[in-house]
C-alpha cells in the first residue's frame, strides 16, 4: 500500500479511493452526531442543512463522489460502502477476487463504464432534451 502511494503521489488525473476498515453506517452516524453538536452549539441551523452542507460532515468531504464503483468477488451488493456518495455512480460487478484484480480487470471495467449513458437520475429522453436546448 505504501509503495502504491509513493508511486502515484505525483499523479493528478484520477482518484483511487480504497476504504479499508470503513463503514458507511459509521460515517453517517458520525456525521449526524457532528451536525447535532454544531446545531446544539448554534453553529448550524437544521433548516439550512442541504446536500452540500451534509457532505462537508462526511469523512470523504475532500474527495469527489465516485463515478464508478467496482465490486469484486462476484458479489452483487455494495456492502456498506459509500452508501451516500455512490448515489449516481455506475456500478461494475466482476467475478475476479480482489487479490487477483489486475490492470486488465481495471481496463475492462473502464471500457464498460465508457459505454454507459451517464444520466444522474434522469431518463435518456430528459438528457436528449437538455442537449437540444443547449445546442
Amino acid at each position: 500500500m505504501e509503495e502504491a502511494r509513493e508511486i502515484t503521489a505525483p499523479n493528478a488525473g484520477l482518484n483511487l479511493v480504497m476504504a479499508l476498515s470503513y463503514s458507511s453506517r459509521w460515517e453517517i452516524l458520525e456525521a449526524v452526531r457532528a451536525i447535532a453538536r454544531d446545531a446544539k452549539e448554534g453553529k448550524i441551523n437544521p433548516e439550512d442543512i442541504n446536500h452540500e452542507s451534509w457532505s462537508k460532515y462526511l469523512s470523504t468531504s475532500q474527495l469527489p463522489d465516485p463515478e464508478l464503483m467496482i465490486r469484486t468477488s462476484g458479489e452483487h451488493r455494495i456492502s456498506n460502502f459509500l452508501l451516500y456518495q455512490i448515489a449516481y455512480a455506475e456500478l461494475y460487478f466482476t467475478n475476479t477476487r480482489w487479490p487477483d484484480f489486475r490492470k486488465e480487470n481495471l481496463y475492462e471495467a473502464i471500457l464498460n463504464y465508457q459505454n454507459r449513458e451517464r444520466r444522474f437520475g434522469k431518463t435518456s429522453e430528459q438528457i436528449q432534451q437538455n442537449e437540444e436546448i443547449v445546442s
